[in-house]
């Protein structure tokens, strides 16, 4: 086991970068996390009592660390200008600004230990912004998809000074992390920070976002129809699905029925979100159950942040 000195984690929230490093078998000195959001800090503290919070990262030339220590800086700078799911505002979005001061931080860092090794993350965004990360940070970033370790579609790129390849399939499903209730896809829609909002159908097969979960069975099934005969008969199909195959007999209500009016559905639970972040189950709780999807829809997903650890510092 490689130890790596002190570690410290910008726009930490939840502290997945913490999970990950556990999970590798890292072995590290001490955790510095740098989080403004109140109820994040309340998480990673109950979980990982022994971290030091360090407050506003713009605030970060009167935090008193020994920076020549920091062997390892991790970070996701918030992403709502680059994402394609968003405005794009890119750098104009003072939000997205908040990469120089990574990078900031990074050079600091660099100037009184030339070894550090540093962790971006960022969503899928125009070439020209993907481009301006790559050229500051002197570095080709790996783009990997949470689908391979997990049950949900959840494509980021990853800036590290070290090699870093994609992690073979597990094979996850949706269905394997479900409580109860069916799903018509195999792997999960992107988790937001927005996902505790709800969604409906429209966006669920529309816009394909807002992971949806039905309660009914079968394949995009919705529903049964109040029809007299065997309950195959009776079943309702949402237009945008699979529908049953089509067969010969005529009449008799034996047709595919098709959705004219919403039927029973529900979001992901809490759990579940967990479980496709691969964050330990239970690890939010404590909060509201908004907060815990705000947080795990800004969070990593671990197994993907644990694999690239592992294959830098194990």
């Amino acid at each position: 086991m490689q130890k790596i000195g002190n570690v410290l984690s910008l726009f930490d929230g939840l502290s997945g970068g913490q999970i990950a490093l556990k999970r590798a078998g890292i072995d590290y000195d001490q955790y510095y996390a740098s989080e403004v959001d109140k109820y994040a800090i309340d998480i990673a503290k109950k979980n990982n009592p022994e971290m030091v919070h360090l407050g506003d990262v713009t605030k970060w030339r009167e935090w008193g660390i020994d920076w020549s220590k920091i062997g390892l800086l991790i970070g996701g700078s918030p992403c709502q200008g680059f994402s394609f799911a968003g405005k794009r505002l890119n750098f104009d979005d003072p939000r997205s600004k908040l990469f120089f001061v990574y990078v900031d931080i990074l050079n600091h860092i660099r100037a009184v230990n030339p070894d550090v090794k540093f962790m971006l993350e960022n969503v899928k965004m125009k070439k020209e912004s993907l481009d301006v990360i790559s050229e500051t940070l002197g570095v080709q970033p790996v783009f990997i998809n949470s689908a391979t370790v997990s049950a949900q579609n959840r494509q980021r790129y990853y800036w590290t000074n070290w090699a870093v390849t994609v992690p073979e399939d597990r094979g996850i499903v949706l269905g394997d992390v479900l409580e109860n209730g069916v799903v018509d896809r195999d792997k999960s829609f992107c988790i937001d920070a927005n996902y505790f909002k709800g969604g409906n159908l429209k966006q669920y097969f529309e816009k394909h976002r807002r992971q949806l979960v039905f309660s009914a069975n079968g394949l995009c099934h919705v529903g049964d129809a109040d029809l007299n005969g065997h309950d195959l008969l009776k079943r309702v199909y949402h237009p945008a699905g699979k529908a049953p195959t089509v067969n010969t007999g005529g009449g008799g209500n034996t047709e595919p029925k098709v959705l004219v009016a919403p039927d029973k559905w529900r979001k992901l639970t809490p759990l579940e979100c967990e479980r496709l972040q691969t964050v330990p189950e239970g690890y939010t709780e404590g909060v509201s159950n908004s907060q815990r999807y705000r947080m795990l829809g800004n969070g990593w997903t671990v197994d993907v942040i644990a694999h690239i650890f592992e294959e830098g510092m194990a």
